[in-house]
């Protein structure tokens, strides 16, 4: 059989030593199914849809060392050099490379609540996805539901868009992609008719460039206020899902997520009592710009490593 034309990339990149794979691998084997990624003890396989076509993402990870592996679907050599462009800055951003998380602990050691859960949790990074327009659909499919319902829908749309790498991971949809679905297509794969409309709308506003995702996330200096008004000037999106999307989407680690419910049972199981909204968002006031990050803990600190 001839093998099927392709290009790969490859590289090495250098990694912390308090790096935790193991929270990257968590994040990615949320869908068991394993549609869109693939998760090993070390490993992890991701479709990703680039410059108009799949490719495989394959990351194998070792104490102080990550392998990189960049595989498309079709043969061009130019497309090596494009993937070590494009390809390294998305990987350092998916393993939350470009986040001080040293300067955080080092702040906040001697906190008196926070500072024993980071030193059991040293180097936690916040896992980001993909793309940034692939944070934004999760946290709109996910407003409102538990993670395994959300989890479900997302499995729903990746099949429903049907985008595959020849090896046979599928790739999450982006905005052109979603909007050629429309509304019949999303609403018979689980989204509400507002979820659903939701993300249409966005995906509008990417294709017409009022919200330039990709270019926002090379920016050297993250626009937040400007992302933060162009989200909520969208109808459904409100504070929560603009927090994460920031947080998930652009690894921005300044969103104060005090609307989850996660965040808010582990500041009352750090504080021992019964904590609301308006506690839980003065609670995390101090710790700006870092509020995302403790959230982040707070999930890690209840084994909720895959929000």
């Amino acid at each position: 059989m001839t093998p099927s034309p392709e290009t790969r990339a490859s590289w090495q990149l250098p990694l912390p030593p308090n790096f935790r794979a193991e929270d990257i691998l968590a994040f990615h084997a949320r869908d068991r199914a394993a549609l869109a990624e693939q998760v090993g003890p070390t490993t992890l396989r991701k479709g990703l849809w680039w410059r108009g076509q799949p490719v495989c993402l394959q990351l194998d990870f070792a104490p102080g060392l990550a392998q990189v592996q960049w595989l498309t679907a079709a043969h061009d050599p130019a497309l090596a050099a494009h993937a070590a462009n494009d390809g390294l800055p998305l990987v350092q951003r998916m393993l939350g490379l470009t986040q001080d998380v040293a300067a955080f602990e080092a702040q906040f050691a001697g906190h008196p609540q926070l500072g024993p859960v980071l030193r059991q949790q040293s180097g936690l990074r916040v896992p980001v996805a993909g793309t940034p327009f692939e944070a934004l659909a999760w946290a709109i499919m996910g407003q409102q539901i538990s993670v395994a319902a959300a989890v479900a829908l997302r499995r729903r749309l990746i099949a429903a868009a049907d985008l595959r790498h020849p090896g046979g991971l599928y790739c999450h949809p982006q905005a052109d992609q979603v909007l050629a679905l429309g509304l019949e297509q999303l609403r018979a794969a689980g989204l509400s008719q507002a979820k659903a409309q939701s993300l249409l709308a966005v995906s509008e506003a990417v294709q017409s460039g009022a919200l330039p995702l990709d270019a926002w996330a090379a920016a050297p200096q993250l626009p937040a206020a400007q992302i933060v008004q162009a989200l909520l000037a969208i109808k459904g999106i409100g504070p929560w899902t603009v927090s994460y999307t920031l947080l998930r989407g652009f690894g921005w680690l300044d969103g104060s997520l005090h609307g989850d419910v996660a965040v808010r049972r582990g500041i009352a199981q750090l504080l021992g009592a019964d904590v609301g909204q308006p506690r839980a968002e003065a609670w995390l006031a101090p710790f700006a710009p870092w509020r995302a990050l403790v959230a982040a803990h707070l999930w890690a600190m209840q084994g909720r490593r895959t929000d």
